[in-house]
């Protein structure tokens, strides 16, 4: 699923661009400012979110061309009036077989319980900030390491993970600068759920990283049949395993200062076999297949501001 500003595209453009991902069996999902008279972000479109009409008119104009979703920001404070706004939103995009994503807004109250079109909500300082400061980069680690045992356990999140610049800007070569390193940054995919993931990767990773970093990309699934917590403590270090299908995903980072060195057990493997993804000590990203014994325990390393994934059955 694709992300567009349907601000900067007339409508027919949009048309032509949905009906070209629909023959590469792709969806687009289309981003807009939530508005009204109390927002002043200056990005539209505006007043299309806002009130029954405007929105009821807008939905059945993309469910006729084929759109797939919408992700609505810019949301302010959690007033009665716009906690009504979400609920109202998600029942009229029901309606019209869209799924909806919130970004700047507030934490989910129990959505994905009530609306089946429910993706996942922002409600976390999420990737963007790593490409507005240089402290967000330096304890990016840290706050990692906190997500999935306080924000991403009460509901799905929207983080947009998996930024591959070492350089926070499109051209890789300005901005602020990456501190962890792939295989982290490629564990955050598993380790931060929300079924649509808005990765924030750009077209010259494709030449300028290894293959088996872009191979993962195209196959890491995002949604799970069952999540299993192997170890960790918020703040330090945390390792998850996920299964999709028959298919297990060994996810773990570190946000400490030295070396983690911890022995997990994984009993859920049918195989004494895995692809094994970590990084060197100059935190080169490297891949390799590894065996271990029938007692199903492994011993792990994870370097600083690093990471490890396994993938096996």
């Amino acid at each position: 699923m694709k992300i567009c500003e349907e601000n900067k595209i007339e409508d027919k453009r949009i048309e032509d661009r949905v009906n070209y991902e629909k023959d590469k069996n792709e969806g687009i999902c289309i981003w807009y400012n939530y508005n009204g008279y109390w927002n002043d972000a200056p990005k539209g479109p505006k007043n299309k979110m806002n009130t029954p009409a405007a929105r009821k008119q807008e939905m059945a104009w993309m469910q006729s061309i084929g759109v797939k979703g919408i992700k609505v920001d810019f949301f302010g404070g959690d007033k009665q009036e716009t906690l009504k706004l979400y609920e109202d939103i998600l029942s009229d995009a029901n309606d019209h077989g869209l799924v909806v994503i919130f970004h700047g807004c507030t934490l989910p109250r129990g959505w994905e319980r009530m609306y089946p079109n429910f993706v996942g909500s922002e409600a976390v300082l999420a990737s963007e900030n790593l490409v507005f400061t240089q402290h967000a980069n330096d304890v990016e680690a840290f706050n990692a390491t906190l997500h999935p045992f306080i924000r991403n356990a009460v509901a799905s999140m929207d983080f947009g993970p998996v930024l591959l610049n070492k350089r926070r800007n499109r051209q890789n070569n300005g901005g602020t600068i990456r501190k962890t390193t792939e295989i982290f940054q490629l564990a955050t995919a598993v380790l931060f759920q929300t079924p649509v993931q808005n990765f924030g990767i750009t077209p010259n990773n494709l030449n300028e990283c290894p293959a088996f970093v872009i191979d993962f990309m195209k196959k890491v699934p995002t949604t799970w049949d069952e999540t299993v917590f192997l170890d960790g403590y918020p703040g330090k270090y945390c390792v998850l395993a996920r299964r999709h299908g028959d298919t297990w995903y060994v996810v773990g980072i570190n946000a400490e200062k030295q070396e983690k060195t911890l022995t997990v057990s994984l009993p859920m493997l049918s195989s004494n076999q895995v692809v094994l993804y970590t990084d060197s000590k100059g935190g080169e990203a490297r891949q390799e297949t590894i065996k271990f014994g029938k007692n199903k325990e492994v011993e792990l390393t994870i370097q600083p501001d690093g990471g490890i994934i396994m993938v096996g059955q």
